[in-house]
């Protein structure tokens, strides 16, 4: 079996199946349809795309797109439907939403260039029939360009449109009105920092304007479709789908559409109340994680560890159903106080010689052969550091495997500090050479590859001495294994192949791991983590085709990073960090100087690694302890997949 796209597997939650949509849809201003990563949601996007074209006939059928990474999946289904004689786009008429000012279409960066590359310079639209802003417009006659682009833009047959982190919708961004018409508009510094990612993170070019169509010019579509993916857009799609229209939320104001629909996947859905508290709205499906995580919400809303609860709180919350299927509620508090207990351990690998029928991992056999994939070459130390600490000192046979070079995330200002301090040393003098490569890089274009191989040692040799300050030889036990994938040279990536599932399995084979960790971040569809997961569970799920006889014994664990933690409902293993090996994680982070300070991607947080990772730890042990655990320093936990 090819496993294409990693979903999280299925673990309780509301029953579906012969709800009446009015209940599913209850606590819902915009009708959210959830599905388990964006693949088969951009598959039902398209779907509805399809047929509204088919349906339309004696004129154009005026649909209005977006560029960005949310309707990639989308233009990859709709180019692939065409190229298999589905559909034709020559009676379609395609309106762009936004451009950045000024830009050319020739700009790679330009969203006329990404929308052309995306999908229109793939099916058989006439040129004629698409409007995309025009980013050369001179100032003195943008005024008058915009309002007749506004009339281009009203009234669309469809509008398919994906959704920003803060529920941006184009370039509508905090405070916009919902009367605003297609404009220019100033760039606010946060907008200019994420959109600095298509210009190789320099924020000195990337533009301070854009042109957009506005609130007024959406909501005259005669249906409006919003896309989100992944964790980071979940607090946004609540407030769009759930809450009151806000001004700090543009896409709220969207609520007002009387044919409007929300297509999710399962992680930006996280915090719809049908996903939280599924229990207010109909029947569930109550497996042992998904009681934990009713019982661990409910000591949450009412501020009570598990064992001070009472049925009053549970009747009051609408939980009267679990009592009824696994009461006495005292009952259930022991159980679920139980259950999440078992799941500390400071035996990450097993304890020896020890009763192990209620620990995570099992005793035997000790030690055990424990194989870590990093995507990047920091992402052990940030995501499990403390846990890496306790498999290296306990004993265990420890591997790390940095999956890409992580090249991209090197500033050329690092990279010229280093060759100055090589010419300081008494070495060969090569700055000059070296900054002539980087003056030569050109924004939006791929970095020079030698300027890149200079970034990916730099980062292989920060990641070595991490490995060596936790007592490991980082000759035998550090592996690069630089997926091809990932070696574009820009922020897009090349697609993974079977070379990359080919590295992973060679390594796999070679160590015979019992245990191995590996991202289990899938806030973007597109992003690192997510493509070096799929192609590791795809060397997993081939070597056990091929019926390798030691991989059935082999175990999966995933970890999170340094923004997103797991749910307490699904942690199958906690592992506490005393104050010494928070200290000693720190410090190994530290080790990683290219990303400290001056990330040149760093999102919306401005607080480095060693930071957001002690407080994610540190918050997942406040919780434990709140739920009337012990009291630890810090926590890391994980899920196990197989």
């Amino acid at each position: 079996m090819k496993r294409d796209h990693f979903t999280l597997p299925y673990d309780g939650g509301l029953i579906e199946k012969d709800l009446p949509k009015g209940i599913l849809h209850s606590y819902e201003k915009v009708w959210t349809h959830i599905f388990d990563d964006a693949f088969p949601a951009s598959n039902a996007v398209a779907d509805l795309i399809v047929d509204a074209i088919r349906k339309t006939e004696g004129r154009l059928f005026r649909l209005g797109l977006t560029t960005g990474s949310t309707p990639t999946p989308l233009y990859n289904e709709l180019a692939r439907r065409y190229q298999a004689g589905e559909v034709s786009f020559k009676n379609v008429e395609v309106i762009s939403i936004d451009e950045y000012y000024p830009s050319t279409r020739e700009e790679r960066q330009s969203r006329n260039y990404q929308l052309h590359e995306a999908l229109l310079d793939k099916v058989d639209i006439l040129e004629e029939n698409i409007h995309i802003p025009d980013g050369s417009v001179p100032q003195d006659k943008i005024t008058e360009y915009n309002a007749a682009f506004d009339q281009i833009a009203r009234n669309l047959d469809l509008l398919v449109i994906g959704i920003g982190e803060q529920g941006q919708v184009g370039f509508n961004e905090a405070g916009t009105t919902p009367k605003s018409r297609t404009r220019t508009v100033r760039l606010s510094y946060p907008s200019r920092k994420r959109q600095a990612r298509f210009f190789n993170g320099d924020m000195a070019s990337t533009p301070t304007m854009a042109l957009t169509i506005g609130l007024s010019t959406m909501l005259s579509a005669k249906k409006i479709v919003l896309m989100a993916w992944g964790e980071d857009k979940a607090a946004a799609v609540k407030a769009i789908a759930e809450d009151n229209p806000n001004p700090a939320c543009p896409a709220s104001y969207l609520q007002a559409h009387e044919d409007i629909s929300f297509f999710v996947d399962q992680n930006a859905a996280g915090k719809l109340t049908r996903v939280v508290a599924p229990w207010l709205i109909g029947p569930c499906d109550w497996t042992r994680k998904f009681v934990r995580g009713a019982v661990v919400w409910l000591c949450q809303t009412v501020h009570k560890p598990i064992l001070k609860l009472t049925e009053k709180d549970y009747l009051d919350n609408s939980l009267g159903e679990l009592i009824e299927r696994f009461g006495p509620y005292d009952k259930i508090n022991i159980d679920v106080f139980n259950d999440l207990q078992h799941t500390i351990t400071g035996w990450p690998g097993g304890k020896p010689n020890a009763d192990d029928s209620t620990r995570p991992v099992s005793a035997k056999p000790f030690p055990k052969t424990v194989l870590i994939f990093s995507p990047h070459p920091d992402d052990d130390v940030i995501s499990m550091g403390g846990t890496f600490i306790r498999l290296a000192s306990q004993g265990h046979n420890v591997h790390v495997a940095y999956e890409t070079s992580g090249n991209v995330a090197v500033h050329d200002d690092v990279v010229l500090q280093h060759m100055d301090a090589a010419y300081q040393l008494g070495f060969a003098d090569k700055f000059d050479e070296v900054k002539a490569l980087v003056d030569s890089k050109v924004p939006g274009e791929p970095e020079p590859r030698k300027l890149l191989e200079i970034k990916g040692a730099i980062r292989r040799s920060e990641a070595r001495g991490a490995v060596r300050s936790f007592g490991l030889d980082d000759n035998t036990n550090a592996h690069f294994l630089n997926l091809p994938f990932y070696e574009s040279g820009g922020i897009k990536k090349n697609p993974r192949t079977q070379a990359d599932v080919d590295i992973i399995k060679k390594l796999i084979s070679d160590l015979k791991p019992h245990m191995i960790f590996m991202a289990g971040d899938l806030a973007d569809p597109h992003g690192t983590h997510r493509v070096c997961t799929e192609a590791a569970l795809e060397a997993v799920e081939q070597l056990r085709e091929e019926g390798c006889p030691w991989i059935a014994d082999t175990h999966i664990w995933l970890y999170r990073g340094a923004w997103m933690e797991w749910e307490l409902g699904r942690v199958d293993m906690a592992v506490p960090l005393s104050p010494d090996e928070v200290i000693k994680k720190r410090h190994a982070i530290f080790r990683h100087l290219s990303q400290k300070d001056i990330v040149p991607f760093p999102g919306e947080d401005p607080r480095e690694f060693w930071q957001r990772a002690e407080e994610r730890t540190q918050n997942t042990a406040r919780l434990y302890d709140e739920l009337g655990m012990a009291e630890y320093q810090a926590m890391e936990v994980f899920l196990k997949l197989c």
